[in-house]
């Protein structure tokens, strides 16, 4: 995974907002949380939740998918894995070996 797409998400997730609608929706599962859900649970005024969203998408950490009037965010675990693999795959790569 390039470094500007790591930094890019760890910049959206770096935000408390965000982090807890990414938190929800991870918890959710691979089918998603309808947005009013999101809503409900967090206490997060409308606006301020599409905006947020918004940038959430724009780092590839969700996606929305639409089902009648409900619109519906699933969190993209491929993306979160990628993130996380780029920040622990060198993970103590200089240390000696001691055996």
């Amino acid at each position: 995974m390039e470094l500007e797409i790591v930094a890019k998400a760890l910049k959206e997730l770096g935000h408390p907002t965000r982090l807890s609608i990414f938190k929800r929706l991870v918890r959710s599962g691979h089918n998603g949380i309808s947005v009013g859900e999101v809503q409900e649970d967090l206490g997060i005024p409308g606006s301020t939740l599409s905006h947020h969203l918004s940038s959430l998408m724009s780092a590839g950490l969700i996606t929305q998918r639409r089902e009648g009037r409900v619109l519906y965010c699933v969190p993209q675990f491929e993306q979160l894995n990628g993130v996380l693999t780029f920040l622990q795959e060198e993970c103590c790569a200089d240390e000696e070996l001691t055996n």
